[in-house]
């Protein structure tokens, strides 16, 4: 009975570790690199209803929104791809590294994206690492994807986020 009781404490123990590790993903640009650039972000996430295995959910179709410098002027502008592309012509794509819940339940995760190879261009040549940070809003409520009725419907959800560039020393 005893042996009993000592697993299951050893079992209680390590779930609560895990679920620990899990809440504190570090969404932090590795060591070495520095921002370039910061934006804010503001506009919409689109979602379009579909039926799933277990039911109905909104898919992400992606982001449209514009860049604002820190005085609120336009520089750019992030779409599908996940893409960020300023006046200047300069783009860079990114691929997901890590992802936690924003602080907010109605805002989208915070995230650390890395640049995809290749995608960097101009004045966003160097960048390596994209951070979303600050996020407000983005989440589409399952309330109206619910039903064979709602398949195919979209949603835009307007969001602001805090974006960051960096580069490697």
């Amino acid at each position: 009975m005893r042996i009993l009781a000592v697993s299951l404490m050893t079992v209680a123990v390590s779930v609560v570790t895990l679920s620990a590790q899990q809440i504190d993903i570090s969404i932090d640009p590795p060591t070495g690199t520095y921002a370039v650039l910061q934006a804010k972000g503001e506009g919409v996430q689109i979602y379009a209803c579909s039926s799933m295995h277990d039911g109905f959910k909104w898919v992400l179709n992606g982001p449209d929104a514009k860049l604002l410098d820190a005085t609120g002027k336009v520089i750019g502008s992030h779409f599908t791809g996940p893409t960020w592309k300023l006046l200047d012509g300069s783009q860079v794509q990114g691929e997901l590294v890590a992802s936690k819940p924003a602080p907010e339940s109605n805002s989208v995760a915070w995230l650390l994206l890395r640049a995809k190879t290749g995608s960097a261009t101009c004045t966003l040549a160097n960048v390596a690492f994209i951070r979303r940070t600050e996020t407000h809003g983005g989440i589409a409520t399952a309330s109206q994807c619910q039903s064979l009725q709602d398949v195919g419907k979209t949603v835009q959800i307007p969001y602001t986020a805090t974006y960051t560039f960096y580069a490697e020393k």
